[in-house]
């Protein structure tokens, strides 16, 4: 893969997180899907998404700087909190 097929903008590990937790986001239903434009919930993607920020938590503890953690942290609490609050609302 090239470093055009990036369009000049770079990823770092913020905007990797972000981008992550943007997908929870989309599929717990709380952001339209940016391909179709709609409203979708599939629970069980939002839970992998969401085990996938977990797995980056644990594997890179010790070697973030204090923002990235930070950043990490904080967005785990959020989507966990949002996500519980989802699965209580389908029962």
């Amino acid at each position: 893969m090239s470093d055009s097929s990036f369009s000049g903008n770079t990823l770092d590990f913020a905007g990797f997180i972000m981008s992550l937790a943007s997908q929870v986001f989309i599929s717990m239903g709380e952001q339209p899907n940016p391909e179709s434009g709609n409203m979708e919930e599939d629970l069980c993607l939002a839970r992998d998404y969401i085990r996938i920020l977990e797995i980056l938590q644990e594997k890179t503890r010790g070697n973030l700087t204090e923002e990235e953690r930070g950043l990490l942290d904080s967005i785990l609490i959020d989507i966990r909190f949002k996500y519980v609050n989802r699965i209580k609302e389908c029962k």
